[in-house]
């Protein structure tokens, strides 16, 4: 099968690739760009595992194709942390609220979570809960997750305002 060429930015850096039109967003980014924090779950956009931000959206990577993604900027857990290896504030809230266990779902509740926290700064637990309902974590039940969003919000904010100051 012919090969396209696509060109996108990957975590903030340039990136062309050929790819066959049938490669799906979850394949490249695993599979040519050896980005393997996006987990391949349930290949039905059900579970939430392979979220990715693109173009500042969060889409089940699992149901994108790789030349839809040309000319976009994506993000991946990759991306989260700060160059230096600081930690994201919501990396740092899940490791210190225990919000997660088996850690497969973890990626995508991250992304999820970091647009949901772009989109709404200060949410409530529900709008927490609403936030991440397209994501499934089959060990936690959830009430770690929350706090630890609340976690990195509540940082977040304080060091938004403290930088007003």
């Amino acid at each position: 099968m012919a090969k396209t060429q696509i060109t996108l930015a990957l975590n903030g850096r340039q990136v062309e690739a050929l790819v066959e039109p049938r490669t799906l967003l979850i394949h490249f980014l695993r599979e040519q760009m050896l980005l393997t924090g996006a987990h391949i779950g349930c290949e039905t956009s059900h579970c939430g595992a392979c979220t990715v931000d693109m173009d500042g959206k969060s889409v089940k990577s699992c149901t994108v194709f790789a030349v839809q993604a040309e000319g976009a900027q994506i993000a991946t857990v990759e991306g989260l942390a700060a160059p230096d290896g600081t930690l994201h504030a919501l990396q740092e809230g899940f490791a210190e609220m225990h919000g997660l266990q088996c850690g497969f779902c973890t990626p995508g509740m991250l992304m999820r979570a970091q647009r949901l926290l772009q989109e709404n700064p200060d949410p409530s637990e529900a709008e927490i809960r609403m936030g991440i309902s397209g994501n499934l974590c089959r060990c936690t039940g959830y009430q770690n997750i929350v706090k630890a969003i609340r976690y990195a919000a509540d940082k977040m904010n304080a060091a938004q305002k403290e930088a007003a100051e």
